[in-house]
């Protein structure tokens, strides 16, 4: 998998996946500022890809779902690097044969064991750099 990410000017940038489609990336401050922050996009990450893994989840056990809404909290240290300490999702869903049981059962499933988003923040990662100047 692999992504690259241009500037397109300070604290704006668009990445690319090897499909060609874009995300833009924007660190401006709030009134300048268009779409997600990085760590904005990480959060959005957890929650679809929950939502993704539940959705497969209850579609395969025939279930019904009228509309589904995940609001995806992040708390982050106060000291660089301020990465997330805790992060919570609230799944709302409307369904006419889904109980609140079976829908905490397929979450919790899917943040403890099939999302890779939120494995990887628990993993222990290594990371590389490579520079060039041109």
């Amino acid at each position: 998998m692999k992504v690259i990410t241009r500037m397109i000017e300070d604290e704006v940038y668009v990445a690319h996946n090897e499909l060609g489609q874009e995300v833009r990336i924007d660190m401006r401050k709030a009134d300048l500022k268009k779409n997600q922050s990085p760590v904005e996009l990480l959060l959005s990450a957890v929650g679809a890809c929950g939502a993704v893994d539940i959705t497969i989840m209850l579609k395969k056990r025939k279930k019904t779902i009228i509309e589904f809404i995940t609001e995806t909290e992040g708390a982050r240290r106060g000291e660089n690097p301020k990465s997330f300490t805790k992060v919570h999702c609230h799944y709302k869903i409307t369904s006419p044969d889904i109980t609140e049981d079976e829908l905490y059962k397929v979450a919790k499933l899917s943040l403890e064991k099939y999302c890779s988003v939120a494995d990887s923040l628990k993993a222990k990662v290594t990371f590389s750099v490579e520079v060039i100047r041109s």
